[in-house]
């Protein structure tokens, strides 16, 4: 560094009256915006990758962590997951209770609006009883009682719903023919 200053002292008076070369400014001017305006063109793709892998496994542990340690004890098991023959066995109890149910539901009530509220909080509460069997079975999967219980349960559910159906079924007919009756002697 010594030898560059020693050569400016030594050659000051040419440095103060030399003057560039023509163009030099131009050049320079150039030259530094060539420097500053370079546009580094940045490759986004791994870092993409990257944020997609992490999402994914941030995903996949945190639902492997939700159904194997937070979830467990609210987890019921159905009769299918036990063997293919309860499948169909519990296929079709659902399949009929939900036909008279559908019928069941279709009725009109009228103005007793009391007789459905009560009705659907029964089957509320059949429901709740069918819920803990399920999470009995999930704890016992083998357990022939609990699989006993829950078919007794269908059964049970679906005469007492068959039996609700005939009686509303029978109301409904009683008051047309009074109604037709009293209609009838009303035109007489």
């Amino acid at each position: 560094m010594n030898n560059i200053e020693d050569y400016i002292r030594h050659n000051r008076g040419y440095f103060d009256e030399a003057e560039p070369s023509e163009g030099h400014f131009e050049r320079f001017r150039s030259k530094l915006e060539a420097r500053f305006t370079v546009k580094r063109k940045i490759n986004i793709g791994p870092y993409l990758l990257k944020a997609a892998v992490v999402t994914l496994l941030v995903t996949l542990s945190s639902l492997w962590t939700w159904d194997n340690f937070i979830r467990p004890e609210n987890r019921r098991m159905s009769l299918s997951e036990v063997s293919p023959q309860y499948r169909e066995v519990e296929q079709y109890y659902v399949q009929q209770v939900s036909m008279i149910e559908n019928e069941i539901f279709q009725i009109d009530f009228g103005t007793n609006e009391d007789q459905r509220n009560m009705l659907v909080e029964e089957m509320k509460t059949m429901d709740a009883s069918f819920k803990e069997l399920q999470k009995e079975l999930k704890a016992n999967p083998n357990d022939e009682r609990v699989i006993n219980a829950m078919i007794d349960h269908y059964q049970t559910k679906l005469e007492v719903m068959s039996y609700i159906l005939s009686q509303l079924k029978q109301m409904k007919s009683d008051n047309q023919q009074q109604t037709n009756q009293s209609d009838e002697k009303v035109s007489i």
